[in-house]
């Protein structure tokens, strides 16, 4: 997939709330209610993300997960990145 211009990029992401265009990649950090909510979270994102074989930058810290999204080979941020960015946004809203 063809890395996306900052234009294309803000027009995608004004359809995904929370998320911002910082440092050249999507940003995300999600709230869970506790560990174990934002813990599940991350163990179900990980069979769809596996699947889809896109690995996000991210890591938790107790009831947060925070998200980095970028195309590493493509140099940037990519239509994949956007497409994973709406499958986590589904899996989120199921566990928050």
């Amino acid at each position: 997939m063809a890395k996306l211009s900052d234009e294309q990029v803000a027009r995608a992401i004004e359809h995904l709330p929370g998320w911002r265009f910082q440092g050249g990649k999507l940003h995300r950090e999600y709230r869970f209610p506790d560990f174990v909510h934002a813990f599940g979270f991350m163990a179900t994102a990980a069979i769809a993300i596996e699947a889809m074989n896109h690995h996000p930058d991210w890591q938790n810290s107790w009831n947060r997960v925070t998200v980095d999204l970028v195309t590493h080979s493509e140099g940037g941020v990519t239509e994949k990145d956007f497409k994973l960015a709406q499958k986590l946004e589904t899996l989120a809203e199921k566990l928050s």
